[in-house]
């Protein structure tokens, strides 16, 4: 479970994110993603030449920020260790793209793993140490 009930149902019920990782100087950067809860972390796909994949191998702490998608504008902050994973990728994208396309059943194409090599693609996963936020508004 991540955080209290309530905020793991919100976690699940969401897709879109604000993570934030740390320079080399200690200043923030934030990026956008869609992510996916597996078990009580959470991941998302990346490129390994990105920022983000670049400050979380330096230093793997990380925020994800959840947002709510209308109003009344919820949000849960999530703290916690990123893990960088470059090796058996393909469960992880599995697991992001059936969230994001909505598909609980979708199977990747052949040469799925190929193509994810090919453009360089890692999954990060967080997992939660802290959980804060407005879940509940009335």
């Amino acid at each position: 479970m991540i955080g209290k009930p309530d905020q793991d149902a919100f976690v699940r019920s969401m897709k879109w994110a604000v993570v934030t990782s740390l320079r080399r100087d200690g200043s923030p950067t934030n990026s956008v993603v869609f992510y996916a809860v597996d078990g009580d972390d959470l991941i998302f796909s990346t490129t390994r030449d990105r920022l983000k994949a670049k400050t979380l191998a330096r230093d793997p702490r990380a925020a994800l920020c959840v947002l709510d998608e209308g109003a009344p504008y919820r949000f849960l902050s999530i703290e916690g260790t990123a893990v960088i994973e470059d090796e058996d990728i393909v469960p992880g994208h599995i697991t992001v793209n059936r969230a994001m396309r909505g598909i609980p059943d979708w199977d990747p194409p052949a040469g799925y793993l190929e193509t994810l090599r090919s453009q360089g693609r890692v999954i990060i996963r967080v997992t939660p140490e802290r959980v804060s936020g407005v879940v509940s508004r009335g």
